[in-house]
């Protein structure tokens, strides 16, 4: 009997951004559900974002009031802008967070002032300017390098300690003033008072086809909300854990795992920040409908719908490839596709269809199947390899194995692993 790695941690996020609701009688009558909007937003060390406005902090999308200098020590509201850095090169300032007021900057960690802080924004982030509006990190793929972009009136700083110069000033004019700013879940949103955007960080591109109302996505307010109205088919999509099967997973390179189903995708990966659905094309800008099978190669993401393959460029954000779709056969060798994988930092793409398993190595041109392997499995809905092995997904279930070789020669169906527990913590 063979055990499972694990893809990653397990925490438990029944309560994630459900936050114990402690007050106090000064902030008995402060609600997060006026039209005031916030002047910061921030995802913390653990997750859970932060909402700032005035003297007031609400931790959590369900969290009451509470005093900024009771909450962050040595802070007073209001602050200017907010942001937690992604710098995994960096390991003692990963995660941090970091607080703008005026001309100085808080630092903090596990709920802790940094030693040194406060300190000048000029010091800290040299050639960013004080009295800021907004600011949010960017990752690396996201950007070309880990960054931070700073707002203030109608001007964008964009930090990259590692480049030359470290401050690039640009004029996003269709996005324009941004009054707070956050990453979550590999999205950009722009906040304008109580209404937000979805933005390109890297060309402030505006990615919503309209304002949308914070109340009704970011904070949980009576009487308002999105997707109330939907039904049950459409409930049990999106819901990680209805048991529904998906029709592909896949995981990079660089770790992220995606899996996919109904024309929505969830990233499985990023659990601390939290669970949501997204349509495809939030992501993915040309992509519609279901797919049959993902797979990642080098810097390319491959989606198979029907006879078709779709391509995208995943050095920063994804880029449709000129010149797609086209045929499955003409680009990979193979008619017919259930499912598809790649292993890391391996050319050979193997391809399921019923119970044989085809490989195709991605490095020759043109590409033809070979290596037909019959396996003991007779159907499956997806597949994905990622560092820890290979998993073959059926409907509600899954099977591991360790390797190619593994597979190929196994005669009988391993232990079977239950979907929505192992990859989404159902």
């Amino acid at each position: 009997c063979v055990g499972y790695p694990l893809l990653k941690g397990k925490p438990d996020d029944k309560h994630f951004n459900h936050v114990r609701n402690t007050t106090s009688k000064t902030t008995e009558l402060a609600t997060h559900c006026t039209a005031d909007g916030f002047g910061a937003i921030m995802l913390d060390d653990k997750g859970v974002m932060h909402f700032f406005r005035d003297e007031y902090v609400w931790t959590g999308f369900h969290g009451l009031a509470q005093l900024i200098n009771e909450t962050w020590g040595g802070l007073d509201g209001p602050v200017d802008a907010a942001f937690r850095v992604h710098s995994k090169e960096q390991p003692l300032a990963h995660q941090r967070m970091f607080v703008f007021k005026g001309s100085q900057v808080w630092s903090f960690f596990e709920g802790l002032l940094v030693p040194g802080f406060p300190r000048n924004i000029s010091l800290e982030f040299p050639g960013v300017p004080d009295n800021l509006d907004a600011a949010v990190e960017c990752h690396l793929g996201e950007c070309k390098t880990e960054s931070v972009i700073f707002f203030k009136d109608d001007t964008v700083y964009i930090y990259s300690p590692r480049e030359v110069p470290a401050v690039k000033i640009r004029h996003w004019t269709a996005l324009g003033p941004c009054s707070a700013a956050v990453r979550w879940m590999e999205k950009y949103f722009c906040f304008k008072g109580v209404n937000f955007t979805r933005f390109n960080p890297v060309t402030g591109e505006v990615l919503s086809p309209k304002l949308l109302d914070t109340r009704d996505y970011f904070v949980r307010c009576p009487g308002r909300g999105h997707g109330s109205k939907q039904n049950y088919s459409h409930s049990s999509i999106i819901n990680r854990c209805s048991g529904q099967s998906f029709e592909a997973f896949t995981s990079d390179d660089k770790g992220r795992t995606y899996a996919f189903r109904g024309g929505w995708y969830i990233r499985v990966d990023s659990v601390k920040d939290g669970w949501h659905a997204w349509p495809l094309n939030h992501t993915w800008r040309t992509l519609h409908g279901q797919v049959d099978a993902v797979f990642n190669w080098e810097n390319r993401m491959y989606f198979i719908q029907g006879s078709k393959v779709i391509t995208y460029v995943t050095d920063q954000l994804y880029i449709p490839v000129l010149g797609y779709p086209k045929s499955v056969h003409e680009e990979l060798g193979v008619t017919g596709i259930d499912a598809a994988f790649t292993c890391p930092s391996s050319s050979k793409l193997y391809v399921i269809k019923g119970n044989t398993l085809t490989m195709v190595d991605l490095v020759q041109s043109p590409r033809v199947a070979r290596d037909n392997k019959t396996i003991a499995i007779s159907q499956v809905d997806s597949a994905m390899c990622n560092e820890h092995g290979i998993y073959l997904f059926q409907g509600p279930h899954y099977y591991w194995y360790k390797d190619v070789a593994e597979l190929e020669a196994a005669t009988e169906l391993p232990k079977i692993g239950i979907v929505t527990t192992q990859f989404f913590d159902c």
